[in-house]
């Protein structure tokens, strides 16, 4: 079941630490979305609000023995291997990606276009799956939509599969790095600016994965604060000068 939370901390660490231990999984089994981040002062504590996405149950408190022996033993194995995803073998290895590739493969020719779908990287919980395409621009489509549409698609998919604990990421022409360097250059480049008029600028509606990189860049900035605005998958990260009305 798809369940979102909400935690806060004076940090996004503590934030993140408190998400692990408060609903008892692994860092790397929830997506986080920082919703706002404040910096300490003189007559404020600093604080970072986020909100965490996961399709894994909460782990029961009643867990039998078993259970909690595993998790007291292997907690760092696990983390580990989360932690190192395998790239180099591009060929699906089991039928669960074969029939993720293909699935995407055939979402793109009903688009009316061709291409070839490769496995990017493995994690315990994540799959990366690469779009090689003469299309891939219109793939990608503008601020990477088509692309977040393609990805939700196959996240659907692979759901109603039984695989609700995976994650699936889709990339065509390294367009993920690209935009997250063209995502950082934006936000110091805006936090210039609100520092320079002691305003504020809201930013296009970005994806959650956008908009925490936004708040995680500006988050060691001492005089500018961001917070996310509006409803929905696609929200605007509004960043404004600290100490402003």
């Amino acid at each position: 079941m798809y369940m979102v939370y909400e935690f806060e901390g004076r940090t996004e660490k503590e934030a993140i630490d408190r998400a692990a231990e408060e609903l008892g999984l692994q860092k790397n089994d929830f997506d986080v979305e920082i919703l706002e981040t404040q910096r300490s002062g003189l007559f404020k504590k600093g604080f970072v609000k986020i909100q965490v996405h996961t399709n894994l149950p909460e782990r029961s408190a009643e867990a039998d023995d078993d259970e909690e022996e595993e998790a007291v033993v292997r907690p760092s194995d696990r983390g580990r291997q989360m932690s190192q995803p395998v790239f180099g073998e591009p060929e699906p290895k089991n039928e669960f990606e074969k029939l993720m590739t293909d699935f995407v493969e055939g979402l793109i020719e009903r688009m009316g276009y061709s291409g070839k779908v490769t496995i990017l990287f493995r994690e315990e919980h994540k799959i990366g799956l690469k779009i090689d395409s003469e299309h891939s621009s219109i793939l990608i489509g503008k601020k990477g939509k088509n692309l977040d549409a393609l990805q939700l698609l196959a996240n659907i998919y692979a759901g109603r599969q039984g695989r609700e604990d995976m994650r699936v990421i889709l990339d065509s022409e390294n367009y993920r790095i690209r935009r997250e360097e063209s995502l950082v250059r934006l936000a110091y480049t805006v936090a210039d600016r609100v520092r320079e008029n002691r305003g504020s600028i809201l930013l296009e509606p970005m994806n959650p994965f956008d908009r925490r990189l936004i708040h995680t860049t500006l988050n060691d900035i001492a005089d500018v604060e961001t917070k996310s605005e509006g409803e929905g998958l696609y929200k605007q990260v509004r960043v404004y000068y600290r100490g402003m009305r």
